[in-house]
């Protein structure tokens, strides 16, 4: 008797951690059905995939905040095969490989890591914190500085009929240019869309290769099931592309052709970067 009464609370112990709520609230949308669905449905069905993508905003706190709640729900619901980063290199990988093995973690994470300070840390350090100490990997998923300076000098030829479609590049190049509110010269856009799209590459490699099911965090664009790592997938020769999470502001269009689904998030207060980078470098030249 007394053996049951521990098993049911070890088993109601278990189901109510299994239901912790997100830390942030909005709408998820299935975009395939239109079906609305609670947090604890969407994970019933991200579970089930071998392979996904969530998508994000790399500066909003919100999304890193619901990607740490998924990888850890997720967790509980089947065995994590690996965690895949955009924010980390090659480079970085024996440096996370021999931090994995570190107990307890070194204090100074980020140096030990060699984190590259153009990813906040304070946005990123929880998630992988929580990655280090759990017994998967952690996958750099990006191409290193030496390799973007190679594809940006001479860039490759892009193999895949998905990934080298015309509709394909005339859409990154559009967000490229808007990236850069416009100030990029026309005679770099060529050697910017290699470097994107060789980077979509590298994460799709990388994605086919870790141990599953795994799941990649990578930037909205990445992420996109038209233009991003999901085609290059299928160019590499998978008839199943990977489950696509899009993470997203309220307001922002997610259409059906970009993921399979999308969670709203709180719209944030909108930064004028675009002036920040026209008072720094004005308009250039060659335009």
């Amino acid at each position: 008797m007394r053996v049951m009464v521990i098993l049911a609370v070890l088993l109601l112990s278990a189901c109510q951690h299994v239901r912790v709520p997100p830390p942030v609230s909005g709408e998820i949308r299935d975009l395939r059905s239109g079906q609305t669905l609670t947090a604890q449905e969407l994970l019933a069905r991200l579970a089930k995939p071998s392979r996904l993508i969530v998508g994000e905003q790399h500066d909003n706190r919100d999304h890193h905040q619901l990607q740490l709640w998924l990888l850890q729900a997720l967790s509980e619901q089947r065995p994590q095969g690996s965690l895949l980063l955009e924010m980390l290199t090659p480079d970085q990988q024996v440096r996370v490989d021999h931090v994995r093995q570190a107990s307890p973690l070194p204090a100074d994470l980020p140096n030990a890591l060699a984190w590259q300070s153009g990813w906040d840390w304070n946005l990123y350090g929880p998630i992988v914190g929580f990655a280090l100490t759990q017994p998967y990997p952690l996958l750099a998923a990006n191409l290193d500085t030496l390799e973007v300076r190679t594809v940006y000098a001479k860039p490759p030829t892009l193999n895949g009929s998905r990934s080298s479609a015309p509709m394909v590049k005339e859409t990154l190049l559009a967000q490229i240019s808007d990236s850069h509110c416009g100030l990029l010269p026309t005679s770099q856009m060529p050697a910017m869309l290699a470097v994107q799209q060789q980077r979509d590459r590298r994460m799709a490699e990388r994605l086919l290769v870790a141990p599953t099911p795994s799941l990649l965090f990578a930037g909205a664009y990445h992420a996109r099931k038209d233009v991003g790592v999901p085609i290059h997938v299928q160019d590499f020769g998978e008839h199943e592309a990977p489950t696509v999470l899009m993470l997203a502001e309220q307001g922002a269009e997610v259409a059906p052709a970009m993921a399979d689904y999308v969670w709203y998030t709180p719209a944030t207060p909108p930064q004028d970067y675009c002036a920040q980078m026209r008072k720094q470098f004005g308009k250039p030249s060659g335009q």
